[in-house]
């Protein structure tokens, strides 16, 4: 059965009216689509709430605060972590408010280590992932504090089958060493594909620990991410797959083929001039790759469709007409599954 969900950004900073938005829509979707409620991240709330720093206040033993550049390793914990802490904790309180006697799946995001590497700089010097050493101690840091705060998450909705998101849209720039340095006058060394395999394989066996479901990898835009991510052994693996070649579409296939699910997502449907926004030509962005690289259409039911971040300055209503119009270009890919 093909599923729907998104991937946490929302606009808007009441975070438990987003949340009650998400399950409602999620929660009861049209027959022969599954909704999978996901558990929001305001960014317009702050740094404390963005990407980076919703994340490290997950971590365990490595305290963070705001510097020049953005957050940073710290050398003891104080008010820039503790905002972030609060954050994190106004959010559970509003999934389990929201989540109230729900029972089914319940996607979680979470920035991925790779991501969160790139993003974060150490205490005195360029980025985390410049020190391999880093890497390796943030992405044990990480999948100890992910383990945690899912269990807190199913202790909060009892009836959820939790599958994490890691999202990873710096993945590929990582393997690649296309980061710029500190100074910017030269790139960072790159991470291995292995090694960034084995890193992300790090925070998967810690969310399966903590009963996770499943665990996917969002590797972002870039066929790059698909290697990684396939030998880490995440469950699926998620990927905007709108400028992907059929080179690209082929290697997607071994992955299936090599038992890795497909998650794809969606940008908002075209619209021209005053015509009704084009539902079948987005359903098309995945089915007509999908049927060109030889893929069975009876296995589409099997993947599941993500409604892309609302872009900067989107309304909540915006951001809901997008998640609708995912659910409906669901319902042209299951018609064509079966067809």
């Amino acid at each position: 059965m093909i599923a729907v969900s998104g991937s946490g950004p929302w606009p808007g900073t009441d975070v438990l009216e987003a949340q009650n938005v998400v399950m409602g829509d999620l929660a009861e979707t049209p027959d022969g689509i599954t909704g999978i409620p996901f558990a929001v991240r305001l960014a317009a709330r702050g740094p404390a709430a963005d990407a980076t720093g919703s994340t490290t206040a997950l971590l365990l033993d490595l305290p963070v605060e705001l510097g020049v550049h953005g957050w940073k390793l710290a050398d003891r914990p104080g008010r820039d972590l503790a905002r972030a802490q609060s954050l994190r904790r106004e959010d559970l309180d509003a999934l389990a408010v929201a989540a109230h006697g729900y029972v089914g799946p319940l996607l979680v995001p979470v920035t991925g280590p790779l991501t969160l590497a790139a993003s974060l700089y150490l205490a005195r010097g360029d980025r985390v992932v410049a020190d391999r050493g880093a890497v390796a101690e943030l992405s044990e840091s990480l999948g100890a504090g992910i383990a945690q705060h899912l269990a807190t998450v199913l202790r909060a909705v009892p009836g959820a089958e939790v599958t994490l998101l890691l999202d990873e849209p710096l993945l590929a720039q990582v393997v690649a060493g296309a980061l710029p340095s500190f100074s910017g006058y030269s790139a960072l060394r790159s991470v291995p594909a292995q090694v960034a395999a084995e890193r992300l394989a790090t925070v998967v066996r810690g969310a399966r620990d903590a009963g996770a479901v499943r665990v996917v990898v969002h590797g972002g835009a870039a066929q790059l991410a698909i290697e990684p991510v396939v030998s880490s052994g995440a469950d699926a693996l998620a990927l905007d797959v709108t400028r992907f070649d059929d080179h690209a579409w082929e290697r997607l296939a071994e992955a299936r083929e090599r038992g890795t699910g497909l998650w794809f997502e969606l940008p908002p449907p075209t619209t021209s001039g005053r015509s009704a926004p084009d539902i079948p030509a987005q359903a098309d962005l995945v089915v007509a790759p999908w049927r060109r690289v030889g893929l069975t259409l009876a296995d589409l039911a099997g993947v599941v469709l993500l409604a892309r971040a609302p872009s900067a300055g989107a309304t909540p209503d915006e951001a809901r007409a997008e998640l609708a119009g995912v659910v409906r270009a669901a319902l042209v890919v299951a018609e064509r599954a079966e067809g």
